[in-house]
């Protein structure tokens, strides 16, 4: 369950290394996000010469939460850190050529078919 001014790493190659909520996306009095969501975030932290500055803000998707996350089987699953991936607001496509750490499988079960290229481009699935 992440909210607005929650802090989460940014777990892609586009140079960004931590960021800041600003809003979950999705609705207008919407406040908590979880696996999957969109978020709209400010990078706090980033490398230098590369694609993403400090204080861009940015869109990404949520993809590991230290909050646990009840599966449609009844299981429960929960990670170390909250964790988000870059993507192109419009059309949700992954600004980054890698993602790092795993993915969980709810992200390559959705519905959209550019948020399922985040799983492949991960070094697993759980």
């Amino acid at each position: 369950m992440l909210q607005a001014g929650s802090n989460l790493k940014i777990t892609d190659n586009t140079g960004a290394k931590t960021g800041r909520i600003i809003k979950v996306l999705g609705g207008s009095k919407r406040r908590y996000a979880s696996i999957g969501d969109l978020v709209c975030l400010s990078v706090k932290v980033a490398e230098p010469r590369k694609q993403v500055k400090k204080k861009d803000v940015v869109y990404g998707i949520v993809v590991r939460t230290s909050k646990e996350f009840r599966r449609k089987d009844g299981s429960y699953i929960r990670f170390d850190d909250n964790a988000v991936v870059l993507v192109d607001k419009a059309k949700k496509v992954p600004k980054a050529s890698r993602v790092f750490g795993p993915i969980p499988k709810e992200i390559s079960e959705s519905k959209n078919e550019n948020v399922r290229k985040i799983a492949t481009m991960a070094p697993e699935v759980i």
